[in-house]
């Protein structure tokens, strides 16, 4: 380090305390970046590498970027998984003895992206930290574009695995010791694509959590966050803040108070069913067109987004809270004209979550300003719109609001309507807000026309006609003569320098002019942007003003949004109690019901309780609407516990604690898991959580292994969910295994559907309409007509098929001896057929003989072979 520049010592010192981050080391108006940061940073954005001493042995590689365009450069690499640690200038360079003196003022990381360009507007993007002690686990996140801060604190890592699906990450951060190892080791796959930070373990005790919180927050005790009793969640948000202030320094004013929330408040969805059930990306390609939020989405702010999506993901169970949403969504539909009114006004609200975010952390340019002076204008006229509703959750809304009349008023006097985007530029601030700036805007103006009509007054004087004025940034102002008019120069005019074909001159009275306007437009650039802070102080003092308002017209536009989605499919308001019932007359999936389909949407009745319909045992062909059925019912019961209405022509539904789904069949190769196995595997997770509030969706269990192991198994588990009193959810279990439906004549709450089809020219037309009773035939030979199978294979399956049914071939198509038949066909009974043996032996081991009558005796004949058949 002794035989570098100064410079370079600088930078070395700076870059010693931020060895995992590459340095943006600021010089002038470029980002530099040095060394091994350069290679790295050179490669990924596509900038030219080249070095300082260039040609020397101690060379040192170097890239740059403009710092006004940095924003891009520094999201490609943070996408790239680098940290980013922004040095800047600390001091004015004009006024610095020696060099200047720098300092990182924040560290980029995905979790802590500031710039929102570069975000999705509609999704939360947030810094997770985890906690372990010995019998619970906390988590607390934080959106630093917005303030939100939420914390939880479970019992389970299932629990810890279902919020992580549900928060969707970008960074995580955890302890080193014990506890972040364990955490580690079972998250293994969650964590692995991405950011992990490990922090010292001394961070995560008690003491320092307390007094952490306690002092950013400025408070006596923590029992007004709700976490006073929650250990781990301390830990947790303990931890956040840490992270946050060695990253962020002291730009966390907008922070909001500590919110800590219990999952037990909101209906439990694992990542399988989130994923099953198309919540907010499909299952094909990951995007939200085609998902239940794509459908649900018209809010028309970015706000408005990101709580909708966080209603979907916390559906409620606290019935007041759902008939609150209910009754104002209802009011929204009924008055059509108004809530067209209100989501009008809406339109015109910029993002006040993240404009306040980017205020509060010195991120904003001038257009910020502009915008959420734009967004508190709309605000009156939204309050009025609301007013004018009955509903008592619209008038708590509009209570809600604040236009900042204050702030509103001083931006709109002070920033222009049209600023330009770098701060530095000038123009940002209005004529007429301040004397200063009005009066070196005079000068600025007038000095041009002073120059103006000194070069026109030189020009009679000398009698030079070519004499020109001209400026340049290393002379400033000057008088330019050709050659030829040398002997007609003044005496009092001072050579600047010789040209080929003309001198240039300064006149004391030029560079008293110039020093007037110059300065006066240096000295405008100065005040302009000293008057703009200013403004944007007096703006982040208002920080959580601004965040009520952006709060409660985030939940306006997600009613509207839901409403005016209501009013055009015909949706009706549910009936939501506790009953444990689930009845749904002319359902519709809500996402396929909107797609362009050949053939109309068929609407089907369920109904669901548990007393008689607790285990509906659904049969049918493939493709002809067994799984849309059930997800249809699912989507339905979430919907109504996010308090919107429903597709359907009546509803009821009793409050369900969780939904769960085993559909498809993925494997997951990386834990070296089978189909079979993952579907056990969510098949076992299941039953071990489920309630008799619970909601199961089962499509096709067993499906992955053999055929006797799948019937078993399909069997057994139907049965555990039927009979075991702490399951005894509400299941809708799809299946191809037509034995299953024999347990309806054993299992009194279990009742047997299909779908119904029509045979036709020995081709199947699919009605899509659920009825009772089992389906005879699961149609797979024409179903694979219908995929386009060669019109050979297809006869070869209908002949092969008719073998095995007449007993004369094996699966392969093999001829069998009546001995392998016999075996078969035993071992076949054997499975199915053993209760119905013991029935029967028990039925007549109860006759008295001696006292049947020929009649009674009929009868009974009659109902053992019903029994058998």
């Amino acid at each position: 380090m002794s035989t570098t520049t100064p410079l370079m010592r600088q930078f070395l010192e700076i870059k010693a305390d931020y060895q995992d981050a590459i340095l943006f080391f600021r010089l002038g108006d470029f980002y530099e970046m040095f060394m091994d940061d350069a290679v790295i940073a050179a490669k990924i954005l596509g900038i030219t590498l080249t070095s300082r001493n260039k040609g020397d042995e101690d060379a040192v590689p170097l890239c740059g970027v403009p710092y006004h365009s940095s924003q891009g450069y520094i999201a490609k690499l943070v996408a790239a998984g680098h940290r980013v640690a922004i040095c800047e200038q600390v001091e004015d360079p004009k006024t610095a003895k020696g060099i200047v003196k720098r300092e990182v003022v924040k560290v980029v990381t995905p979790g802590l992206i500031t710039d929102t360009d570069t975000l999705e507007p509609k999704e939360n993007n947030y810094l997770l930290a985890l906690a372990a002690t010995a019998d619970a686990f906390g988590m607390a996140c934080v959106d630093i574009t917005t303030g939100a801060f939420r914390v939880t604190q479970v019992e389970t890592i299932a629990q810890v695995e279902s919020e992580i699906s549900s928060i969707r990450p970008r960074e995580i951060v955890m302890g080193e010791g014990e506890g972040g190892q364990r955490l580690q080791r079972q998250l293994t796959q969650l964590l692995e694509p991405l950011m992990c930070n490990r922090l010292p373990e001394w961070i995560f005790t008690e003491d320092y959590a307390r007094e952490q919180i306690c002092s950013f927050y400025a408070v006596a005790n923590l029992s007004s966050f709700g976490c006073a009793d929650l250990p781990a969640a301390r830990q947790a948000a303990a931890a956040i803040l840490y992270y946050l202030q060695q990253t962020q320094k002291d730009q966390l004013k907008h922070l909001q108070p500590l919110s800590t929330y219990h999952v037990r408040d909101s209906m439990v969805l694992d990542d399988a069913t989130r994923r099953n059930l198309e919540l907010t990306a499909t299952l094909q390609d990951g995007k939200k067109k085609g998902s239940l939020l794509g459908v649900l989405d018209r809010t028309v702010t970015a706000m408005g987004g990101r709580t909708l999506r966080h209603w979907i993901h916390y559906p409620l169970l606290d019935l007041d809270q759902i008939t609150k949403r209910q009754s104002a969504i209802s009011e929204l539909v009924d008055n059509s004209l108004l809530r067209l009114d209100v989501r009008e006004a809406l339109d015109g609200v910029y993002d006040l979550e993240r404009l306040n975010g980017k205020i509060s952390m010195a991120g904003a340019n001038p257009r910020d300003l502009v915008a959420l002076r734009d967004s508190l204008a709309r605000i009156p006229a939204i309050a009025d719109y609301l007013d004018s509703f009955a509903d008592p959750y619209l008038k708590e809304l509009q209570s809600r609001l604040d236009a900042l009349p204050d702030l509103n008023a001083l931006l709109t006097r002070a920033i222009a309507d049209e600023p330009p985007f770098v701060v530095r530029d000038g123009g940002i601030i209005k004529d007429h807000y301040h004397e200063d700036l009005d009066e070196l805007r005079v000068i600025s103006r007038e000095g041009k026309g002073w120059i103006a009509a000194m070069e026109t007054r030189e020009r009679e004087r000398t009698g030079i006609s070519s004499l020109k004025i001209k400026y340049n940034r290393v002379f400033g102002y000057f008088i330019e003569v050709t050659h030829r008019h040398l002997e007609r120069i003044p005496d009092h005019y001072q050579r600047k320098q010789t040209l080929v074909n003309a001198e240039r001159y300064i006149t004391a009275e030029l560079k008293d002019i110039e020093a007037k306007v110059l300065g006066a437009e240096e000295r405008m650039a100065e005040l302009e942007y000293s008057l703009f802070q200013d403004i944007r102080l007096h703006a982040a003092a208002q920080s959580e003003r601004i965040q009520r308002s952006a709060e409660a017209l985030a939940i306006v536009d997600v009613l509207t949004a839901l409403a005016d989605l209501s009013h055009e499919r015909r949706y009706v308001c549910p009936r939501m109690d506790h009953s444990g019932k689930i009845r749904i007359d002319a359902g519709r999936h809500p996402v396929i019901e909107g797609m362009p389909l050949q053939e109309a949407f068929v609407p089907n009745d369920v109904l669901l309780d548990k007393q008689e319909n607790q285990l509906l045992i659904i049969t049918g062909p493939n493709m002809a609407g067994k799984s849309t059925f059930m997800r249809q019912v699912a989507l339905i019961t979430l919907m109504a516990q996010i308090g919107s209405h429903v597709p359907a022509d009546e509803a009821q539904i009793g409050v369900v604690d969780r939904i769960f789904t085993r559909v498809g069949a993925s494997d997951n190769l990386a834990k070296g898991e089978s189909t079979f196995m993952v579907e056990m595997n969510e098949t076992a997770n299941i039953l071990r959580h489920a309630t008799p509030d619970s909601l199961i969706i089962l499509d096709e269990i067993g499906r992955g292994t053999s055929t006797y192991d799948g019937v078993s198994i399909a069997w057994a588990v139907a049965e555990y969910v039927h009979d075991h009193p702490d399951v005894a959810a509400k299941t809708l279990f799809a299946t191809h295994y037509h034995e299953l439906t024999d347990l309806a004549s054993s299992c009194t709450r279990v009742k047997n559907f299909n779908v119904a089809v029509k045979e036709w020219n020995d081709q199947i037309i699919f009605l899509r309409k659920i009825v009772a009773g089992s389906a005879s035939r699961s149609y797979g030979i024409q179903v694979g007509r219908l995929a386009g199978l060669p019109e050979a294979v297809i006869q070869r399956a209908k002949s092969i098929l008719k073998d095995l049914e007449s007993g004369e071939r094996d699966h392969r198509g093999n001829h069998c001896s009546k001995k392998i038949r016999e075996n078969q066909a035993s071992f076949q009974l054997s499975l199915f057929e053993q209760d119905l043996h013991q029935q029967l032996r028990e039925r007549l081991e109860g006759i008295d003989i001696s006292h049947l009558t020929p009649l009674a005796a009929l009868n009974l004949l009659a109902e053992m072979k019903k029994l058998i058949e």
